[in-house]
């Protein structure tokens, strides 16, 4: 169960005077325990381990690359393994949750159809039924295929479909664009830009600067399409376009199906994807269903060391408030790296790959809603729906959109935020109200009436969400230790945090194990 810490805050007076009084919002934060994840910076001493464990392999760490571990593990048919996992529900990033009755993300909430250079994450979606060969060619379930309208943008007082600005776009702005697409088009040309990362030493020439530096030197200086891109780079990355490397500004767009602006060959092709009322904690769901027992949540670990004929895990059960000491003879980690090199003994790659890495700290604002608001002028409302303009913010996903019931009901807004880099402490210092208020604020422009719809609002907070690309990180990653008895498989390895490369990481491990 997630845990809240729900409270009851008090509506806003009548905006006006002589009008009702806005009614009462519930809320309260959800999502990731900052208690449990600072126990191992906070507290200095431990007692000795009052359980003993024994297992063949023990995983640290149940996001998507220790799901896919597990995964891999069984497909070997090897069963004497545990999951271990500080929350109480699996799937890292990737969870979803519950408010009000409506299942809505956590955190990432849709997955691009993979390419064929994500075998592995092909073969998953095989084995769950959204992927088969029909008459010799792949298909994805339709009911899983994000429904159209998929995106829109909130411009000059009304909605545009997509989220390129083009409302009101000048011939020199639509100019920059098609210049862009051009250097889209000959960087995607050069097989460099894959997904995941198979040649990432191809990508030097890009990584050597910053995305916004990248763009100044080659004179795209348009305003919106630098919002734009700014706006892809914090939506992908959880920073923007002067933190992240050009590679990483390019690789949004050239790993996938380009960039295709009016006026560019090709028209307006966008990459589809797949998505799900509670985000990619549907496939979280279904690769933790299968484990069984063999998850251990609520377990926060605290020392990985590997031994002559095996390795030791020391983990604190937060439920029992006692230690375990789990005994195998190998060790998958799947910790982020800044957690990894607290617990690792004696492994400098791991200190390395966290001395290098940046966390971006991510907010999710879950808004239950009596139904959602109306489309407003210009299209309907869409899946994915943004404010243009707005500093940090993301816009948010409609939870019950993949549902074809036209008949309005309650659902939940998912309003996402990147901060910025120096915004940890204020995302864990803000009283959830902050957060209720700040997308009640941004929103108004877009949905005058949106307080009146609003029931609960439960926040979610990440302090490191995910690794940021930054110059450096894409053509050079951190090279995985191998030899011994410990195995690594996160996102951080691949210097940049995608479904796709925490997922063949963590298959790679346990394929190896």
């Amino acid at each position: 169960m997630i845990r809240r810490r729900a409270v009851l805050a008090a509506g806003a007076a009548a905006a006006v005077a002589g009008c009702a009084r806005v009614p009462e919002i519930a809320g309260g934060f959800s999502g990731a325990s900052e208690e449990r994840g600072h126990l191992l910076r906070d507290r200095r001493a431990w007692p000795a381990p009052a359980v003993q464990r024994r297992t063949q392999v023990v995983i640290a760490g149940a996001g998507i690359a220790g799901l896919a571990a597990a995964r891999a593990l069984r497909r070997r048919g090897i069963e004497d393994f545990a999951l271990l996992d500080l929350e109480d529900t699996a799937g890292g990033n990737s969870r979803g949750s519950r408010v009000g009755g409506v299942a809505c993300p956590l955190g990432a909430h849709y997955l691009p159809v993979p390419g064929d250079d994500a075998r592995e994450v092909q073969e998953l979606l095989e084995e769950l039924g959204l992927r088969r060969r029909v008459a010799g060619r792949w298909t994805y379930d339709e009911r899983h295929l994000c429904h159209a309208p998929q995106e829109r943008l909130f411009l000059e007082g009304q909605w545009q479909e997509g989220l390129l600005p083009l409302h009101g776009a000048g011939a020199t702005t639509l100019a920059q664009y098609v210049r862009f697409a051009r250097e889209v088009d000959a960087a995607r040309r050069t097989g460099a830009f894959r997904i995941p990362l198979r040649r990432p030493a191809g990508l030097a020439p890009w990584d050597g600067e910053t995305f916004a530096q990248w763009l100044d030197a080659r004179g795209l200086r348009d305003e919106r399409l630098r919002w734009y891109l700014d706006y892809c780079c914090r939506d992908d990355y959880g920073a923007g376009a002067s933190v992240v490397s050009a590679a990483a500004g390019l690789h949004y767009f050239a790993a996938r199906h380009g960039f295709h602006p009016p006026g560019f060959e090709g028209g307006d092709e966008r990459d589809a994807l797949l998505t799900w009322p509670q985000g990619n904690g549907f496939l979280a769901q279904a690769l933790a269903a299968p484990l069984g027992e063999r998850f251990h949540a609520g377990r926060v670990v605290l020392r990985v060391a590997e031994q002559r004929h095996g390795v030791e895990l020391d983990a604190w059960n937060v439920r029992s408030q006692q230690v375990e000491r789990w005994h195998a003879a190998r060790c998958i980690v799947a910790l982020p790296a800044f957690v990894a090199a607290r617990v690792v003994e004696g492994a400098s790659a791991v200190h390395d790959l966290a001395a290098r890495t940046v966390h971006a700290p991510w907010v999710v604002a879950n808004l239950h809603v009596r139904r959602a608001p109306r489309g407003g002028e210009g299209m309907p409302l869409a899946w994915d729906n943004v404010v243009y303009g707005q500093a940090g913010s993301l816009g948010y996903v409609v939870a019950s959109h993949q549902d074809l019931d036209p008949r309005p009901r309650p659902t939940v807004l998912s309003w996402y935020c990147a901060p910025g880099l120096q915004a940890r402490g204020e995302v864990l210092r803000q009283p959830w109200t902050h957060w209720r208020d700040r997308v009640l604020r941004e929103l108004a422009g877009a949905h005058p009436r949106l307080r009146d719809l609003v029931t609960e609002v439960q926040v979610a907070r990440f302090g490191h969400a995910m690794a940021v690309p930054i110059p450096g990180s894409l053509s050079r990653p951190a090279p995985l230790p191998s030899g011994g008895r410990l195995d690594f498989a996160h996102a951080d390895w691949a210097g940049y945090s995608v479904f796709e490369e925490a997922f063949t990481l963590g298959h790679a491990a346990g394929q190896r194990a």
